[in-house]
């Protein structure tokens, strides 16, 4: 993208600016998982620090909806982990449970990790670094303890939306048995990123974002998935790991259209066979297609789940 200003810079990337209606999205969010934990068989609040060698930052926990009693699909059910956006600096798990019944409907066990927000504090700083570890640990969790809720730890897909489709992508390319000798190669199989965001060096100097992201030059490198090695598609089903979806709402800013062109520009094809823009859909509305049964955006959510 050509040198732009700070103020160009801002209009192109303030998605709640571009979108004045977002809080209604907001609103819809939460009260919508507010009745599905209500009403839905769950697991709050399960903390997916233990065990690690990491340092601990806040919000490590993760909520577990187990496929629906009597839903047609295989048990083991398929794992979808769904990460929920917010620019890394804000929004919560909670705000994102209206995810799940479309696709426990259909038989997959859902799980949605909450992690720390930029910039976390001066005693505890919190970086998109830090948070890309943390969601590698709840993956880790959820390989290893999945089975208990009904969940096939060989058969975990991740849907993200904005920053979690980031951070989803960024999962895609895990060196996973490098980081614990118990885990395979394969451990996330396949990915949809919606609205994702891949090359963040730009994001640097964006005035909404410089005071919460503090994003030095070598981190906005080491966390752009589109600068990382594409992931290897290994012959054994076990070890298979590649496949992404990248998709942004046609509504949404050129940003974020050329941001989702980028991904399959930089690993090919191959690993990613689609590359969509969502029509009549912003930042926020999309994620109604996602969960609406008959749009093609749940369609490419569902294929994933294999």
């Amino acid at each position: 993208m050509a040198k732009i200003n700070r103020a160009q810079l801002d209009a192109l990337y303030n998605n709640r600016a571009l979108v004045p209606d977002h809080p209604a999205h907001f609103a819809r969010w939460a009260k919508d998982s507010a009745r599905v934990r209500a009403t839905q068989p769950c697991h709050l609040d399960v903390d997916y620090s233990s065990g690690s060698a990491l340092p601990a930052l806040p919000q490590q926990t993760l909520d577990i909806f187990p496929a629906a009693p009597g839903a047609s699909g295989a048990s083991p059910a398929p794992v979808m982990v769904f990460i929920h956006g917010g620019y890394w600096r804000s929004l919560d798990k909670s705000e994102h449970s209206f995810v799940a019944p479309a696709f426990t409907r259909q038989g997959a066990c859902v799980v949605v990790p909450n992690y720390a927000l930029c910039p976390g504090t001066p005693a505890q700083p919190v970086t998109i670094c830090h948070i890309v570890m943390q969601i590698v640990q709840a993956l880790a969790w959820t390989y290893r303890h999945i089975a208990a809720y009904g969940g096939d730890p060989q058969r975990i897909s991740l849907v993200g939306h904005s920053a979690g489709g980031h951070l989803a992508t960024q999962l895609l390319a895990c060196r996973w048995h490098k980081y614990a000798p118990d885990l395979p190669r394969g451990l996330v199989k396949n990915a949809l990123s919606i609205s994702g965001l891949y090359a963040l060096d730009e994001l640097r100097h964006v005035p909404f974002l410089k005071e919460s992201l503090l994003l030095t030059k070598p981190d906005a490198l080491a966390a752009s998935p589109a600068w990382l090695p594409r992931p290897k598609l290994h012959a054994s089903k076990k070890d298979f790991q590649g496949l992404l979806y990248c998709v942004a709402g046609a509504d949404e800013s050129p940003a974020f259209i050329k941001q989702n062109k980028l991904m399959q520009k930089a690993w090919g094809k191959k690993r990613v066979p689609v590359c969509e823009e969502i029509g009549a859909h912003n930042h926020f509305s999309i994620l109604q297609a996602l969960i609406d049964p008959t749009h093609r955006l749940h369609g490419l959510a569902s294929t994933l789940l294999i």
